[in-house]
């Protein structure tokens, strides 16, 4: 299975962080049910938020299924988390900003107008503001489209690639294996956006190009954007503003 450079960094920093200290010594058949709940309970207890406790228990999960021969782990996660907890993560995962694709088009059409910028700047955020909405693609899989990933004819886009943002936008595999995917837009607003698309592009040639990049073709960074862009845009229409997530 293939995982980006980062996510492995981030299984590391919590095993390092939050497994080794507890259960770096622990046999594998003593990690049952109530030993991982008695754990994360004092976690939580010490300040460790409920997400963080399971995304350190999932990264414990795969580290033991691949040291099992039948690789099955101990324990599941089903239980571990009090029902008020949830309910708390459940309602805070609402209040996540979030545009209709009307909304997505004022934002796009007030970015044309928007001052201060060039009309080959404006017209790649406009575009990619409306692809953004229409596909569902995460902006890192946005910023690492190609030439080559487009097909206009039967209005998909191929999924082989990601930016990622926390080393300067490079460009390399996907997070997971989950991640590569073709993704149709045959909707209305599919449609609209494969169109705004092609007409950015024009008679561009270079298929291997990055679709949205720097001035120097780089890829484009997404607190470049927000700055430039977006975040004007959703103040003068009053819009709520977006923030990414720092997971």
């Amino acid at each position: 299975m293939r995982h980006r450079e980062s996510t492995r960094s981030t299984w590391e920093g919590r095993i390092k962080n939050h497994l080794e200290p507890d259960w770096k010594d622990v046999p594998l058949d003593l990690i049952t049910f109530d030993a991982v709940s008695e754990w994360a309970v004092k976690k939580r207890t010490g300040g460790l938020s409920w997400a963080s406790v399971k995304d350190s228990l999932r990264t414990m999960q795969r580290v033991i299924s691949a040291f099992r021969k039948d690789r099955k782990v101990p324990f599941s996660q089903r239980g571990l988390m009090p029902d008020r907890e949830k309910l708390r993560m459940k309602l805070q995962s609402r209040k996540k900003v979030s545009y209709s694709w009307n909304d997505a088009e004022k934002i796009a059409e007030h970015v044309r107008k928007l001052d201060g910028l060039g009309d080959s700047p404006r017209a790649q955020y406009a575009t990619l503001i409306l692809l953004a909405a229409a596909s569902g693609l995460r902006c890192s899989e946005l910023l690492a489209l190609r030439g080559n990933d487009l097909d206009f004819d039967g209005n998909t886009i191929i999924v082989d690639e990601a930016s990622d943002q926390r080393t300067s936008g490079k460009v390399g595999e996907c997070k997971n294996d989950a991640a590569y995917r073709t993704v149709l837009l045959a909707d209305a607003e599919g449609r609209k956006a494969m169109k705004s698309l092609k007409q950015f592009l024009g008679n561009a040639t270079d298929s291997d190009a990055l679709v949205f990049r720097s001035k120097r073709g780089g890829p484009l960074l997404e607190t470049t954007i927000l700055s430039q862009c977006l975040h004007p845009a959703l103040r003068a229409l009053g819009l709520p503003s977006y923030f990414p997530s720092q997971k």
